[in-house]
């Protein structure tokens, strides 16, 4: 008698990243925050998923300069998860030429994560094609993580029955007090709107946030969202408790 196989198929996280683009604000070159793209990325893996990188529009992506670890800055020189993905040859041609999100077939995915960064304030908030396919994931009953500013979407994404995803949800994002912080750290007001104002002006939603700039992450069902830059991994973590390991 043969001894039966106990195989697990892999579970798949199809990873967001937002495109390059330049703040209406600053006038800076904005693009995806290193550690909510590799701290992810390294959780997901080392828990044995396959991690595939998009971003709406596809191509070479751009990080954030106050993110990378090499920054002269040296605001992120602390982040050695994110410099060993850098100058990892593999690893950093994934950033090279990811797919456009248009390239996602759900079925073929678990868990669905977008990062942030300073980009999606201007390219995730009004992208409705976007939105919708965050949205198809959670309708199909799929994990959907988002982190930092890209939870900026769920101040417009809206299920089939037109209610905002977060309807009747707790959630968190980018904090005021982290954007004041920012904005005093650079002698100008970074962003187009705060995340935190917008969503306290929602009915019916509720908007919490911890420790300014540690780490903290919520988990309402299935929507998992994250803080800011340091709440990237436990983010990851819920997901993959949310999908049994």
């Amino acid at each position: 008698m043969s001894a039966s196989l106990n195989i697990t198929r892999v579970k798949k996280v199809a990873l967001i990243a937002a495109n390059a683009a330049v703040s209406k604000q600053t006038g800076w070159p904005i693009g995806f925050w290193w550690a909510e793209l590799t701290h992810p990325y390294w959780e997901f893996t080392e828990n044995g998923y396959e991690v595939d990188i998009f971003s709406p529009g596809g191509g070479a992506l751009q990080a954030d300069g106050f993110s990378d670890p090499e920054d002269a800055s040296a605001y992120s020189a602390h982040d050695l998860i994110s410099l060993g993905f850098k100058k990892s040859p593999k690893h950093a041609a994934l950033l090279e030429n990811t797919r456009p999100v248009s390239a996602i077939n759900v079925a073929n995915y678990d868990a669905v994560f977008l990062t942030g960064g300073q980009s999606p304030m201007y390219t995730f908030i009004d992208n409705e094609p976007l939105h919708r396919l965050v949205v198809e994931f959670y309708e199909k009953e799929k994990v959907v993580g988002i982190v930092c500013h890209a939870t900026c979407i769920l101040l417009k994404a809206k299920t089939a029955d037109g209610k905002l995803l977060v309807d009747g949800k707790t959630w968190t994002g980018f904090a005021d007090s982290e954007e004041q912080f920012a904005d005093s750290f650079v002698g100008q007001r970074i962003q187009p709107f705060w995340i935190e104002t917008e969503a306290k002006k929602l009915p019916n939603t509720n908007f919490i946030t911890g420790g300014m700039f540690k780490a903290f992450a919520v988990r309402d069902g299935r929507l998992i969202t994250g803080q800011q830059q340091f709440s990237g991994a436990a983010a990851a973590r819920m997901v993959v408790e949310a999908l049994g390991v």
